[in-house]
């Protein structure tokens, strides 16, 4: 019974293999994409990724930290026409989840709004005033 079944095919095997005058053949990229892996659950792995991405929690300042940051703030609305250099300390929320990062940006004042609570840059960018943690700078002792 072994034996028959070896030589099922032998009358075929060797021949040239078939191709279609009627349709072209499939490339090679289309031929690779039907044995991809398939995702059952599309965004899953995006969501343990974001799932494991650490933020830092706010830090509160004392009292004392939140004068002696006032006091740098009025320092430096009192010069901004000097277009101040300074380096700020701030804390960036997270769009995706609870907590942030804290950011560090070096670069000349360019205008404090307090109608909008920001400090805007010389290169555009804008640091809500509430979340300054830190303010360093030739103008301060």
């Amino acid at each position: 019974m072994m034996d028959k079944n070896i030589h099922d095919y032998d009358d075929i095997i060797n021949l040239p293999r078939h191709v279609s005058k009627r349709h072209p053949p499939m490339p090679v990229t289309e031929r690779a994409a039907q044995f991809s892996p398939f995702a059952a659950l599309t965004g899953f792995e995006d969501a343990i990724k974001e799932s494991g991405r650490l933020t830092d929690q706010r830090m509160e300042l004392d009292e004392d930290e939140k004068r002696i940051l006032n006091e740098k703030l009025r320092i430096l609305n009192q010069r901004i026409l000097e277009c101040p250099e300074v380096k700020i300390t701030y804390f960036k929320p997270d769009e995706q989840k609870e907590g942030g990062a804290y950011c560090m940006v070096r670069g000349r004042v360019k205008k404090i709004d307090v109608y909008e609570g920001v400090i805007k840059m010389q290169d555009g960018t804008r640091i809500p005033v509430g979340d300054i943690t830190g303010l360093e700078g030739e103008l301060f002792p």
